[in-house]
């Protein structure tokens, strides 16, 4: 048992030392950025490695390249710019950071605008990795990215994200209603997970489609009506959490899942169903699935 009080101590404290190295993480990459815009090749200088590499790659003439930057190159690249009155604002829209005692990466969504007139010309991801110098400080050793010309970020898509789930969702459970089997197994992943309410109620996606075919052969497969649902994404925005109410035929239920941002949109990869049961009724509840029907005192006499 102390071992488990020792664990579960070295977890609290080892929590907020977590996520106060990712904000020291993170502080570095935005500041990278910062100095990019002001043109700032001192700060820029001080945030690399003095042995650090850029590299940058694309399709060009339909196949890969890529090309490499020293530091110092880079920072001469940014002192013309200057003279130039470039602008550089590249914007970042997720961040997802990885660590291991002295190294750590940071994977970025970015959208990059630039020019003599702010002009948005590529997007893509940076990769960028970090090492932590003896003195404690994090520097950025290496960064590769990807540039492209279409379906780039912007502020409006980030926002959008919570909207399109709340669409996909809604239509998943019209098509459920209506009995459009297509829509309603086409919004979810081929290796997505269902959870019904009955215990032995677990199915893959195909194993669901098969099962619920003579339901979807009539012109309504069955009937859910969310009434409140939130939604939770993770850091790198590909990945969502949510929880719904529902109106049902079996009373007030809760859905639960997850979804993944794939090529083709969010997709549901995790749905769990389950029924709503006042704690009042718990006992109550617990007699009924040991008797196997109702509790004695609602049986009706003779």
């Amino acid at each position: 048992m102390k071992y488990l009080f020792f664990a579960i101590v070295l977890l609290i404290y080892a929590m907020p030392l977590q996520a106060q190295e990712d904000k020291e993480i993170i502080t570095v990459v935005d500041a990278f950025f910062v100095a990019m815009e002001a043109k700032d090749t001192v700060a820029l200088d001080s945030l690399m490695h003095p042995l650090s590499m850029i590299f940058s790659t694309l399709t060009k003439d339909g196949k890969p390249r890529v090309e490499p930057l020293r530091k110092a190159s880079f920072l001469g690249f940014m002192r013309r710019a200057i003279d130039k009155k470039y602008i550089y604002d590249e914007r970042l829209w997720t961040y997802e950071i990885s660590k291991e005692d002295n190294l750590a990466t940071v994977w970025t969504e970015y959208t990059m605008f630039t020019g003599k007139e702010m002009k948005l010309t590529h997007c893509g991801v940076n990769i960028f990795t970090l090492v932590r110098m003896p003195e404690g400080k994090w520097v950025i050793s290496n960064i590769s990215d990807t540039r492209r010309k279409d379906n780039c970020i912007d502020e409006q898509s980030i926002e959008k994200n919570e909207t399109l789930i709340h669409k996909l969702m809604n239509d998943w459970h019209h098509a459920a209603e209506v009995a459009d089997e297509d829509v309603f197994f086409g919004s979810m992943t081929k290796e997505a997970i269902y959870l019904g309410t009955d215990a032995s109620e677990r199915w893959l996606r195909d194993e669901l489609r098969e099962w619920s075919k003579t339901y979807f052969d009539r012109d309504t497969a069955w009937a859910f009506t969310p009434t409140k649902r939130q939604v939770y994404f993770s850091n790198n925005q590909r990945t969502a959490w949510f929880e719904e109410s529902l109106d049902t035929w079996m009373g007030t239920c809760r859905g639960s899942g997850v979804l993944i941002k794939t090529a083709e949109g969010w997709k549901i990869s995790h749905y769990d169903l389950s029924i709503m049961i006042p704690n009042e009724l718990v006992s109550d509840f617990l007699t009924l699935v040991e008797m196997g029907g109702l509790p004695k005192r609602f049986k009706k006499k003779g």
